[in-house]
């Protein structure tokens, strides 16, 4: 059981006297969960007991949208760029205007494997398919959906259930990236429950993005837990007290605690941010943040 592998060395009671001091710690945003005071944070990451973790760099990736400006202004540029920071590993969403044929010979150009994508699945599936297969991904989720209704949100896991069969049927499982809205009651019902309870679990997985899961309310590693060992991707970006999005580490989401209780069948850590200042600068905390957090 997934809940029996992440409390090997940690029981409920010191997670939840964890989560105690960081409440403490950050006073005003003690109302979510998932987050934890600068020195809290600084504690925990430097803390010998809590130092036996941490992130495999080959683990390590990057969501291409958080480098969007500076993939459209240069994009074999940027790609360099990021070979030069130390990533092996990216999430697409997109290809900026060039073929999939032309976009992979620029990855390996630079050593670099998109192992996943971000896609939609209601237009050409057999055509999104087969640039996902050429591109080389081994992973596929869909970034977005937004229904008023329960009765829309049940019909759309339907339509993503038959599309995760024929993606797997290609050799690309298919998976669900959160924001926060998935997680505010519909008629007393959370569409996040509709979406994973209305799909297969074979053939659907999550991609857990970590501040939107914060925003919205929820404690990632209940989350993690509660649907482990669907959970193969975490987004990492972080938040300020007050909710603005920052670079991984300049924030209070507490990921040692997190990374710690939710170590089992994590495939990828994928730096993220919606909207950077300096995308490379972003790109480049991100990096050196996972590559030394311990936990």
């Amino acid at each position: 059981m997934c809940g029996e592998e992440a409390e090997q060395f940690h029981s409920r009671r010191a997670l939840l006297r964890g989560a105690a001091t960081a409440a403490v710690a950050v006073g005003a945003a003690v109302a979510l969960p998932g987050v934890a005071g600068a020195a809290t944070k600084a504690e925990t990451q430097g803390s010998g007991h809590h130092g036996r973790g941490r992130v495999p760099v080959e683990k390590i990736s990057i969501q291409l949208y958080s480098l969007r400006t500076a993939l459209q202004a240069d994009l074999p540029g940027t790609l360099s760029a990021l070979a030069d920071i130390g990533y092996r590993k990216v999430e697409l969403a997109g290809t900026y205007g060039r073929s999939a044929e032309e976009f992979r010979g620029l990855l390996d150009k630079n050593h670099i494997k998109a192992t996943s994508t971000h896609v939609g699945i209601d237009g050409d599936l057999d055509k999104t398919i087969a640039d996902a297969k050429i591109l080389g991904n081994t992973r596929a989720n869909v970034p977005w959906a937004n229904f008023d209704t329960i009765d829309g949100w049940k019909q759309f896991a339907g339509r993503m259930d038959t599309a995760a069969r024929k993606f797997r049927q290609a050799g690309i499982p298919l998976g669900y990236h959160n924001h926060a809205h998935e997680f505010a009651p519909i008629g007393g019902v959370r569409p996040y429950d509709v979406l994973t309870r209305n799909t297969n679990p074979r053939y659907v997985h999550l991609e857990i993005d970590l501040f939107w899961a914060v925003e919205g309310g929820m404690d990632p590693v209940s989350l993690y837990r509660q649907h482990c060992p669907r959970v193969v991707q975490y987004h990492v970006k972080d938040r300020t007290a007050a909710g603005e999005m920052v670079d991984p580490g300049k924030g209070v989401i507490d990921f040692p605690r997190i990374f710690r209780h939710t170590r089992p069948h994590l495939a990828e850590y994928i730096v993220e941010h919606d909207n950077p200042t300096d995308p490379l600068s972003t790109a480049q905390t991100g990096f050196t943040y996972l590559r030394n957090v311990r936990f």
